[in-house]
């Protein structure tokens, strides 16, 4: 007999249950709503963290990743077509220019897809997911838009060498949701009017050769019409992870790897704020047989003269100032290491009264460089699949032409890719740094700067096609110009002679003729 969603769904709990209880504390420390504790429902009451450090490097470091993988002014990928298909395309003049232009317009309906379905808002979440769990899926709806399932709400299988081999989803909806005629075929509990709001729906898809199976079960049970396969590099289903390891199905998150900082900043703001709200607190003491009477003390408003002896009179101090400046210096230094590793701005400039802005962009330059492993992944399992999958809707729909298998292909040119055309960028302009002090002149004589340009330029990621002049149209351009300064110095006529001169249809009579001066 075969084993049930549900059974094989309980299973690879128990292998899920480290990472997800590791993910649960991340989040306690950052944003506790991201991974939610067992059994939370709409009237638990969160965990609230003493300090917010956590949560403003989850977001901007979310933010920042968000940007480099969508960026909202450009697409994230080109469409390439291979060299020796497009070398036969391109014999005939003017082809190659022609095939740019239709992969262009390929390219424009993807992003146009991600920007009607509104894509980034959930792709923002599945980053916050990923920096605190790890781990997190992505379901892209085959209508438009994407959907999140948290850690807590699916299990993944892979191979030794890191492949999908199965997934399996549990989420709770309401039984009126489900095919009448199979709602009737379970318990009375769950019909309709019933003490039973919700039931569990296991979603189940399976690796078998080069497709994907999927099939939906409640209580043992398929769901009519849940049937369905996919092709093995066009899945719905997207699981993400933050790190590889080798050997594990799920991957760390980001957080985890500074847990050990949160977790003491999260105890030395505890300590300072309680100790401080203790210290704030204002409370005289009274001799008990002294001059001064309490009640007069107590009752006597701002101002009052009243009899009575000072010395009989005191104020309760906290003498934890040499304690509380302990706290308060290792806090200080906690949050700095954090802030450089989630990129906030603050830990970019140094604390000096002159901070130049090279001095601050190559910092920034620097920390960026460290998320270099980080969009390598991303590229693999969440740009890749994202732009194969829209591409098969819109083949699907009619919308756009099917595309020949093996010819052309999606290539990503954001997140690592960016990082390497900066590096670029930065050499370049060392470069011409170094080279200045020679002067303009030589600088012209020597330097091409028509390619200086294009590269400067295909290294920021522009698009540099009818931007920037070519070398046979300057050299048209400036034979031009000296076509025009010779007619104002030789006038019309003179002209005409040089014009008969470089005609070599003309005798050698016109030819020769003189030119005057």
């Amino acid at each position: 007999m075969s084993i049930t969603a549900e059974g094989r769904y309980t299973q690879l709990a128990s292998a899920r249950q480290p990472f997800l209880d590791r993910a649960r504390e991340a989040a306690k420390l950052t944003i506790p709503t991201l991974v939610p504790p067992e059994g939370a429902g709409s009237h638990t009451k969160y965990y609230t963290p003493y300090q917010s450090i956590g949560a403003r490097g989850v977001n901007n470091l979310s933010a920042k990743l968000l940007l480099a993988l969508l960026p909202p002014n450009a697409a994230f990928f080109r469409m390439v077509i291979d060299d020796f298909m497009l070398e036969k395309l391109t014999k005939r003049p003017g082809m190659r220019g022609e095939v740019e232009k239709a992969l262009n317009k390929i390219e424009r309906a993807v992003m146009t897809e991600i920007e009607a379905h509104a894509i980034r808002v959930p792709a923002f979440e599945a980053i916050k997911q990923l920096v605190v769990a790890g781990n997190v899926l992505c379901f892209l709806i085959p209508g438009g838009g994407m959907r999140i399932f948290r850690l807590d709400r699916f299990v993944v299988n892979r191979d030794p060498m890191g492949n999908i081999l199965e997934i399996i989803t549990k989420e709770e909806i309401a039984p009126d949701l489900l095919p009448e005629e199979f709602r009737k075929t379970l318990p009375k509990k769950y019909l309709t009017g019933s003490v039973e709001k919700t039931v569990s729906l296991f979603t189940r898809v399976v690796r078998n050769g080069d497709m994907w199976e999927v099939y939906q079960e409640v209580k043992g049970k398929t769901v009519p019409g849940s049937k369905g396969t996919y092709p093995l590099d066009k899945s719905p289903w997207i699981v993400l992870r933050w790190t590889k390891c080798d050997g594990e199905d799920y991957g760390r998150g980001y957080v985890e790897e500074y847990y050990g900082d949160l977790r003491s900043l999260e105890a030395l703001s505890q300590a300072i704020v309680e100790g401080s709200a203790a210290a704030a607190k204002v409370l005289f003491l009274v001799k008990p047989n002294g001059t001064t009477n309490q009640k007069v003390l107590t009752d006597s408003p701002n101002g009052a003269v009243r009899a009575g002896n000072a010395e009989d009179v005191t104020v309760l101090q906290v003498e934890k100032f040499n304690d509380f400046r302990v706290a308060l210096d290792a806090s200080g230094r906690i949050e700095q290491r954090l802030a450089a590793a989630f990129l906030l701005a603050a830990s970019v400039q140094r604390d000096a009264e002159r901070v130049t802005a090279e001095e601050i962009r190559i910092m920034a330059s620097e920390l960026e460089d460290a998320l270099g492993g980080v969009y390598s992944i991303l590229s693999q399992e969440f740009q890749q699949p994202l732009v194969s999958r829209l591409l098969f809707q819109l083949e699907r729909a009619k919308r756009l032409p099917t595309l020949p298998k093996g010819m052309v292909r999606p290539a990503i040119t954001t997140g690592l890719e960016a990082l390497g055309r900066g590096h670029d960028q930065n050499k370049l302009q060392r470069f011409l740094s170094a080279i200045s002090p020679l002067g303009p002149e030589v600088i012209a004589q020597h330097l091409i700067v028509g390619e200086f340009i294009t590269r400067s330029g295909t290294a920021e990621g522009i698009d540099m096609d009818g931007l920037v002049r070519g070398q046979e149209e300057i050299q048209a351009e400036m034979q031009q110009q000296q076509m025009q300064q010779l007619i104002e110095k030789l006038g019309p006529k003179g002209m005409d002679i040089v014009r008969d001169q470089m005609d070599p249809s003309k005798n050698g009579e016109a030819q020769s003729e003189p030119v005057p001066a």
